[in-house]
């Protein structure tokens, strides 16, 4: 997750800031550099491992999406004087996923919590922009290491969606160095005996 503060949304809209899923990876690492240069950001990875115990622990997903966004607003209030914030909601009841937030971090600035505000919000595309290249890069490293164990086949992107990923957790997803970064309280995850599922790494 990232939180990200800019001067100007129009200046960031000019340059075709955007949600990150509908950019090339040369266009997005391009534009990630850029960003981390000129505003102020702070990132909150949620491992595979935080979510399965939450889960188990009886927390949803939305809560602890709230939790860590809440606590990226604090460190980045901190920083910069935050005028209103854009936040991109999970939930499909928005309102919902605001109340969240405020149940974890009592601001006194405007907040907007809004379906598809990454699409929607330059200022939202940004964040999406630095936390999926944050992501690409962590699962760089899961490659790397599936490499070293010897496996050769491919692990795709990672995402549930993805036939490469389904195809490679389907086969492997009973190695235990693998266990950390499976999600293994998602549904599709309990239909594999081994205790992998079909999840997002990451």
């Amino acid at each position: 997750m990232c939180a990200y503060a800019h001067d100007s949304e129009s200046e960031l809209k000019a340059r075709g800031v955007k949600d990150s899923k509908v950019l090339s990876p040369e266009v997005r690492e391009r534009l990630a550099d850029e960003l981390r240069k000129e505003g102020a950001f702070e990132l909150s990875a949620i491992s595979a491992v935080e979510i399965t115990e939450r889960m188990r622990g009886k927390t949803s997903l939305n809560e602890l999406e709230a939790l860590h966004a809440s606590a990226l607003l604090h460190k980045l209030s901190k920083r910069v004087a935050l005028e209103r914030v854009v936040v991109d909601s999970p939930d499909p009841v928005p309102s919902k996923f605001e109340t969240r937030i405020r149940k974890y971090f009592d601001h006194d600035f405007p907040i907007a919590c809004l379906n598809h505000a990454d699409r929607d919000h330059p200022i939202v595309g940004a964040a999406s922009i630095i936390a999926k290249s944050e992501r690409e890069k962590e699962l760089e490293k899961i490659k790397a290491l599936i490499r070293r164990t010897g496996i050769k086949a491919e692990l795709g992107s990672g995402y549930s969606h993805d036939a490469v990923t389904i195809a490679f957790l389907e086969r492997y997803s009973g190695e235990g160095f693998l266990q950390e970064f499976i999600r293994h309280e998602w549904s599709t995850a309990k239909r594999f005996n081994t205790g992998g599922g079909l999840n997002d790494f990451l």
